[in-house]
């Protein structure tokens, strides 16, 4: 970026920052991050409206919502969630819900779309799972559709744990194109099959991971979409505690360029959300998910 270059605009809000009491899963991540870009002085920030109730339908039950809404889930769904239930923790997932959304809608207007949030691909139309409320990117993806802004898009979901949710709402849909790469023998045990899956031993190292991704990417371009969602957990890194593969954050930042690179020559609108991270230094996650939005701002801006 030139010294005269506009800053990049990133969605977020400091309410991404939910107390969710003592927890593997460090929300304290976003305003770290969000910090971290400031002190930089290239990005600019835009807070997003929470998404609807009416739009979350798109995807997910009325009886679902209606439980998360007046918080009638049973003890049951809360232990397959993984969170306790409040007022601000379904606010603040709305919220990033439409973060995802408004990224979404910038990367279509631009090429590229940031959110520091989003990426929960574990929850289904009728549940939640592992940390994941609302399918941020699945209800984006809709949504879209039936304003007919696009009529098929990509997720590349590159998050240690398979994307299972989000591989179950578009099973058999010929308009989305799912890919996940992931830890074959880890979370969730239930993994439904996506349009292209790759799952990896564990501790696979960069090198090899790193070929397996740039042998998946010409396949879910000739699928010609128009627009990418990208989610770039941190947690395949050597040193996170819900994972078990052995990238470092230099491999890290190489499948961050090589999605975002193969974006760019496509001509396909890039939309990043940040998905798991979860290191013993939180450090370590926000250095790997402020690398995730510099490595696509490089790549975009050439």
């Amino acid at each position: 970026m030139g010294p005269h270059a506009e800053p990049t605009p990133v969605v977020y809000s400091p309410r991404y920052h939910i107390d969710i009491g003592h927890h593997v899963f460090p929300t304290v991540k976003y305003r770290l991050l969000q910090q971290a870009l400031a002190a930089d002085g290239r990005f600019t920030f835009v807070e997003p409206e929470p998404m609807s109730w009416d739009d979350l339908a798109a995807v997910h039950t009325p009886e679902y919502l209606e439980k998360v809404r007046t918080g009638r889930l049973t003890l049951e769904e809360i232990a397959q969630l993984e969170l306790p239930w409040s007022p601000d923790i379904v606010e603040g997932f709305r919220l990033m819900a439409g973060g995802t959304l408004q990224a979404a809608r910038r990367a279509l207007q631009s090429g590229l779309g940031l959110h520091i949030g989003g990426g929960f691909h574990h929850a289904f139309a009728n549940h939640g799972e592992g940390f994941c409320l609302f399918n941020d990117v699945a209800v984006s993806v809709r949504l879209l559709q039936r304003e007919r802004r696009v009529a098929r898009a990509a997720i590349v979901d590159c998050d240690v744990h398979h994307g299972n949710g989000t591989a179950l709402i578009f099973d058999g849909d010929p308009s989305v194109f799912t890919f996940s790469i992931h830890q074959q023998h880890n979370y969730p045990a239930f993994k439904p099959r996506s349009t292209l899956d790759i799952g990896v031993n564990d501790r696979l190292p960069n090198v090899e991971y790193l070929t397996r991704l740039r042998q998946a990417l010409p396949r879910i371009f000739a699928f010609e979409p128009e627009i990418q969602f990208y989610l770039a957990g941190a947690d395949p890194y050597e040193d996170d505690q819900l994972g078990g593969l052995a990238l470092t954050a230099e491999g890290l930042r190489e499948r961050d360029r090589l999605v975002a690179t193969a974006s760019r020559a496509a001509g396909v609108p890039f939309v990043l959300t940040l998905a798991g991270g979860y290191a013993r230094r939180i450090e370590d996650t926000v250095a790997i998910h402020r690398a995730s939005i510099e490595a696509a701002v490089e790549v975009f801006a050439q």
